[in-house]
Order: structure tokens, then sequence, then C-alpha cells
């Protein structure tokens, strides 16, 4: 699933080249990938308007149309937007293809076809569930290190689980609650109020860096993932630990060991991650 780097590197990618387009038309292609407003009405409400701003909250992009709607936009698994020429060839995957002035679309394609669009008023979006129950983007500038300390209070849960909690930090994923933990050196299995002062900061820095590495090497590409010009990511060169068991340790040498947890794999040093 594409994660808070790979939505922020699909977000630049559409930016400055969407921007300011206006959409002549939308064929919804799979109706289930609009969640709402029904799909006619998606199209009726989209056409003829322009696209005026690109943000992101967490794993969701957002993209503002004209001044009265948001397209709230989560890619799950296998989810792509995609910018290209009217007569490029078209995936049969494509469930959404907005075709924009100047002989322009964005495509989304989806082969699971998890994904969502909701199409919102402005006023609705802060009141939206799923955006609302949203803790911190993980790199919100006001996320300072006092406030992440706060939020660690009386969390009893294992780290690699509340990194991946949604309602504490926005935009982790397993990928990178793994790069972050061996990067902390803490154990997946640690007890969230069990850090120490010198550990919360440690753990704090560690989501600042990995995740702002992983952008300016334009996301990880394990399997579907592309940005929005289709090209894959480059942070899987440069992972430490996920996906690879049995390989040494960057850090110590050892091997790196992988564990279930809550139904997904984690990857870990047993040395470095005490």
């Amino acid at each position: 699933m594409p994660e808070l780097p790979e939505v922020e590197t699909i977000l630049r990618s559409l930016e400055p080249k969407a921007l300011g387009c206006k959409i002549q038309k939308v064929a919804v292609l799979n109706a289930k990938t609009v969640k709402k407003p029904d799909p006619a009405s998606f199209a009726n409400c989209l056409e003829g308007q322009e696209i005026t701003g690109f943000s992101r909250r967490g794993k969701y992009l957002l993209i503002e149309i004209g001044v009265s709607w948001v397209l709230v936009v989560h890619l799950r698994m296998t989810g792509r937007l995609i910018f290209t020429e009217t007569d490029a060839p078209c995936s049969k995957y494509t469930c959404v293809i907005f075709y924009l002035d100047q002989g322009k679309e964005i495509r989304f394609q989806d082969v699971r076809k998890f994904g969502t669009m909701h199409l919102l008023p402005y006023r609705e979006v802060d009141s939206f569930s799923s955006l609302s129950v949203l803790g911190y983007d993980a790199l919100d500038p006001q996320l300072s290190l006092e406030i992440f300390r706060s939020m660690l209070k009386g969390r009893r849960g294992q780290l690699k689980a509340l990194l991946l909690n949604q309602s504490f930090i926005a935009g982790i994923g397993n990928i990178y609650a793994n790069e972050i933990l061996w990067k902390a050196g803490l154990h997946p299995g640690r007890l969230a109020d069990s850090l120490k002062t010198d550990e919360q900061k440690r753990l704090y820095q560690a989501i600042k860096d990995v995740l702002k590495m992983a952008i300016k090497h334009r996301g990880t590409t394990l399997r579907d993932y592309v940005d929005g010009d289709g090209n894959r990511g480059e942070f899987q060169n440069l992972l430490s630990v996920h996906g690879r068991e049995g390989e040494p340790c960057p850090c110590c040498g050892n091997t790196i060991s992988r564990i279930k947890q809550g139904g997904r794999s984690t990857y870990f040093c047993v040395y470095c991650q005490k």
C-alpha cells in the first residue's frame, strides 16, 4: 500500500502539470471506486471545473476542484494516479478517467480495485470520518518533540502497532515502520510507555529522517507503486531491513530477522534493536 512518501511523491509529480487544468469530462469505468456521490453526480459536479490545489493528509491525497469541492483519494493497495496524453494506451485496470484540456488526462488505475474517491464540499472535509480520525501527519511541522512525547504518555501498546495506528500518527505503513524502528534502534515489540527520554527523541527523529529520505528518493516500489508520471520509486534500493530477512544488517552485519505482528511481517535486527 502506498504510504506517506509515495502519496507525497504523487502529489509533487501531479501538481505542476495538473494545477490550473480544466476537467472537461469524467468517465467512471468502475462504479465501486466512487464512494460519494453516485458516479453520475460525481461526473456532473466535476465537469467544467478547474483543478485549483493539491494537498495531503497522511495517506490521503486531496485535490481541490474549483471553489466548492475537494476530491479525497485513497490509493489503498494498488491505486495509481497517472498524468498522461489522451492518445496514450489505456490500461484495462483504469477505473476513472479525468479528461483535461490541452489533450491531457489523469487516469486512476487500480488492479485490486480497493482504491476510493469521495467528492466533498469544502465545508465537509474536516468532518469527513476518514480524515477526522487521523492523528498528526507524520511530517506536520507543528508536530514537535514535546508534542510527540505527550502523545506517548499512557500508551501501553507495542511500538510497531502504534506507528501503524493512523489515529496516533498519520502516514506510516508497514515498510516505513520497520525502517523507522531500525534507525531508532528500538525493538518493534517494545512498549511505548517504557521509552526513556533519549529513546523518545531517537524515535521522533527517525520518523522525520526516514520519511524525508524516502520522499527524496521518490518512494518505494516493491510491486505496483509509480508516481504521477508512471515512474517507479527508488527507495527500495536503500531499505535497511524491510524485506531483507536473512541478509546482513547494514549497521552490525548480523542477520536480519522476521516475525509476524498483527498479521504483518516485521523485519528487524535482534542485535541493534534489543
